[in-house]
């Protein structure tokens, strides 16, 4: 981890961003504010959620709504360490077995007491709800084979399996009251519904606001999906108070009117603004930026298992390598993945399609987070070594494929796509490019209707093996590992070192057993990394914000300026 934060200082300063620089207007100064306003932050989000549940989706804008409604035992602060939430303290009595201690004096929006029945109601609901999206929540609550309420301000959880990450991963899993259950009586050993045949709080129940009942900071007054979110802050926290008296969270996709709305003083804060525009903003006396290097990684990934696939024509390829003309997959050989990665030119992608705001990627997390090779260099452009792989994997003419991508998840998604696209049919690779909505996208991904697709991910916590798990490990759903395993990829090689770090608690015997799945993977290329995105925010003068590593937006965190 200290190497990536070095990272992180060093991203800082070659943005020129940090710390927040107010900059000259050429609009003649920031708009006036009104008394009214001054009590509301006014946030333009990049994405849009896809519900007001908290156990729905673990998408970025989806956490964002969450942590201001919502806590969980752990949390996770700005630079991933884990800090107290509704524990205050907790510790390991051995590999499987840990024991939390719950913070007094908490209350739900609703009035009533927070207490331990309260984390057994929320992990029962999780194992029971129909709205969730690939096992984003349920693959946590999983690997919990017991959770015991001790007293009202004591838990006893028991893992399957040891579980290193345990307190990282329980950051994600939102509290709410066990009145929501009709005052059902729950048993965690009695199997997925805990003992109690229903019903479960629905998604719409939450969209509505009925049951989107926490312990946060801020109360959601109103949701409506794709409009604007509006929060009241909880004059009854435990915690510190947050500035703000409301909040609204008002989804703009486009980076153009987003940036519009900050400018014409609709926003006070927008995500992520057109890299192409910072140059702009620099210039403009009445905002302010920050930026923050990330670990949200941009990367291609490849279905490495089916064949036939869906949009990849193998119809160039050579039988005799195990591909048929009427349509092979070239992808499940690792040559083909290596000469995709080769195709690109990762620093120009930078200088040239990210405008500065991204770091190369040499593998699937930041140098110097745990299990990471060290200084592994950025993977190299060689689109003449690309091409000899092709021919030796029997496509000397290249193969046909469909890339899908996003047109407004990720900066500049859509135009990475272009590019991407581009570099892979100079190496003879015929691609066709289909972006879409993240609507859309995530939807279809999850059914793995696609072969080639462009995705992003960031950590919750400093080392590799929360991407492994969820991502490139082989599928077992019951165990919850690969679930975004959308390629199929299923390589021993990986598997073994990669589950064996799951089971190990010392951190350094971890790191090694990761950075020998790095070394399994970076050699496969199940999926291509591209990059490491760096987060900006740019706000109205007056205002302070330093961003997070997790790149969510909390109001929280914005202040006014000192």
């Amino acid at each position: 981890m200290p190497g990536f934060r070095r990272n992180l200082i060093r991203g800082v300063a070659r943005l020129a961003l940090l710390p927040a620089l107010a900059l000259g207007s050429a609009l003649g100064g920031a708009l006036a504010v009104s008394a009214a306003q001054a009590q509301t932050l006014r946030v333009a989000m990049s994405a849009e959620t896809t519900s007001a549940d908290p156990h729905n989706y673990a998408l970025t804008p989806n956490n964002t709504l969450r942590q201001h409604i919502f806590e969980a035992l752990t949390d996770i602060d700005a630079d991933l360490r884990v800090q107290p939430a509704l524990a205050v303290r907790w510790e390991r009595e051995d590999d499987l077995t840990w024991r939390f201690h719950l913070r007094d004096g908490v209350r739900f929006h609703n009035g009533e007491p927070f207490g331990a029945p309260d984390v057994l109601f929320s992990y029962c609901r999780v194992l029971n709800n129909e709205g969730e999206v690939v096992q984003s929540y349920s693959r946590l609550v999983r690997r919990i084979a017991a959770l015991e309420v001790v007293d009202e301000r004591t838990l006893r959880l028991r893992t399957r399996e040891p579980e290193p990450l345990l307190l990282n991963d329980l950051s994600n899993l939102a509290i709410l009251p066990r009145g929501l259950a009709g005052g059902a009586a729950l048993d965690f050993a009695a199997g997925d519904n805990c003992g109690h045949a229903g019903p479960w709080p629905t998604q719409a129940q939450f969209n509505e606001g009925a049951a989107a009942i926490g312990t946060g900071p801020y109360r959601l007054r109103s949701y409506s999906r794709g409009g604007a979110i509006e929060l009241e802050r909880n004059d009854a926290y435990w915690g510190a108070k947050p500035h703000w008296q409301a909040v609204r969270l008002t989804p703009v996709t486009a980076a153009g009117p987003r940036l519009a709305g900050l400018l014409a003083g609709d926003h006070d804060l927008i995500e992520s603004p057109a890299t192409g525009d910072l140059p702009r903003l620099r210039g403009n006396a009445g905002f302010a930026l920050s930026a923050k290097p990330t670990t949200r990684l941009i990367f291609i990934q490849l279905d490495a298992a089916r064949s036939p696939s869906p949009f990849v024509d193998g119809g160039q390829g050579n039988s005799s390598q195990g591909n048929s003309s009427q349509g092979g997959n070239p992808l499940r050989d690792a040559r083909v993945r290596q000469a995709l990665s080769l195709a690109i030119d990762r620093k120009a992608v930078q200088e040239r399609v990210m405008d500065g705001v991204a770091t190369p990627a040499a593998q699937y997390l930041p140098d110097g987070m745990a299990g990471t090779i060290p200084g592994l260099p950025v993977l190299p452009y060689d689109p003449a070594r690309a091409r000899a792989l092709l021919a030796e994997a029997g496509y000397p003419q290249g193969f046909g494929m469909t890339f899908h991508a996003t047109n407004n998840r990720y900066i500049n998604d859509a135009r990475l796509a272009q590019v991407l696209a581009q570099f892979w049919q100079r190496i003879g690779v015929k691609v066709e490019l289909d972006t879409m909505p993240s609507a859309v996208f995530f939807g279809r991904r999850g059914k793995r209707e696609f072969s080639v697709a462009m995705g992003g991910w960031s950590a919750d916590a400093a080392e590799t093996l929360m991407f492994f798990r969820s991502w490139l490990m082989t599928t077992d759903r019951a165990r919850g590992l690969g679930t975004s395993n959308y390629g199929g990829w299923s390589e021993p090689r990986f598997d073994g070192p990669a589950m064996r770090a799951m089971a190990t608690m010392d951190d350094a015997a971890r790191a090694a057993l990761l950075r020998e799945a790095s070394a399994v993977a970076v050699e496969q290329m199940p999926v291509i990394p591209v990059h490491f995105e760096n987060a900006v925010w740019a706000f109205r003068k007056g205002l302070a914000y330093s961003g997070r590593v997790d790149q969510v937006t909390s109001a929280m965190e914005v202040t006014p300026a000192p």
